[in-house]
């Protein structure tokens, strides 16, 4: 049973609520009955069976019974990968330091406005086509960052062999996943912002204490567009602007609904869908 409270901003849904990481996909699930715990469907006629055997039968299933399991440690991450084996973290590491160098830092913008521009992410890149069979083929890794300076995606491609950046894209209208540290400054933002009342009332009513940071919430984000004559007019940069809605979740308890606001997080404002 799931009870609805309906009041600030929408609805404090108490029960079990699922926090999907990443983009927001939020899913209604059926958890299984207890008679799925029963190989035999939940009557018992299996295990009368087997007792009906006496000692005999169980002192044949004991001999039967298989070792204890035994947990093998993960194996040692090398430095480099091989193949299209995926990036490890020296990997990672190095070719960031090699894409983020002083004059890509000096002239960028992260989401709070620092210097130094936003990591989406860092992945290994496709091969080549004249590479697809070759079992030799350089590794690359494609390291995609927003500006927030000039809402601009910017991807890099690093050849892990030689080192060397062998192209950038820049895209620009272009919105990909919000990253872990995007959805936290807007959490942040709408608890600091005169439209995050209801939100920090309903966190209130179903914890007892003040919402003060995003750290006490589970909140899953996804990307948000304008479409043409969207309202309120503060959104409608929204696609050229990042923004973002938040599915908040109160930490082992409640979502919170706030489907209906809107962070813009390149001009740092909230605002309320008409």
């Amino acid at each position: 049973m799931r009870k609805i409270v309906r009041r600030h901003l929408g609805k404090v849904v108490a029960g079990t609520g699922i926090a999907v990481a990443g983009t927001a996909v939020m899913m209604a699930v059926t958890l299984p009955g207890s008679a799925g715990a029963d190989a035999s469907g939940g009557t018992g006629t299996a295990g009368n069976a087997a007792s009906a055997g006496g000692s005999a039968g169980q002192s044949a299933q004991q001999q039967a019974a298989p070792p204890p399991g035994v947990v093998e440690e993960v194996p040692a991450e090398g430095a480099k990968g091989e193949g299209r084996d995926p990036l490890t973290d020296g990997e990672m590491a190095r070719v960031e330091r090699i894409v983020l160098n002083r004059q890509v830092l000096n002239s960028s913008e992260n989401v709070e406005g620092e210097r130094g521009p936003q990591r989406i992410s860092v992945r290994l890149a496709d091969p080549e086509a004249a590479e697809v069979d070759d079992p030799d083929a350089p590794r690359r890794a494609d390291v995609s960052f927003y500006d927030y300076k000039d809402d601009t995606l910017v991807t890099r491609t690093v050849n892990l062999d030689t080192g060397k950046v062998e192209r950038t894209g820049t895209q620009r209208g272009v919105q990909p996943p919000l990253s872990r540290d995007e959805t936290a400054e807007a959490t942040r933002l709408l608890i600091a912002d005169p439209l995050g009342a209801g939100l920090k009332a309903d966190f209130k009513d179903a914890t007892g204490t003040e919402l003060t940071s995003p750290d006490q919430l589970l909140v899953t984000s996804m990307v948000y567009r304008a479409a043409p004559g969207a309202r309120p007019a503060a959104l409608a940069s929204c696609g050229d602007h990042r923004c973002v809605r938040l599915f908040p979740k109160v930490r082992n308890g409640a979502w919170i609904d706030a489907r209906s606001l809107v962070i813009d997080l390149s001009a740092r404002k909230v605002a309320e869908l008409g």
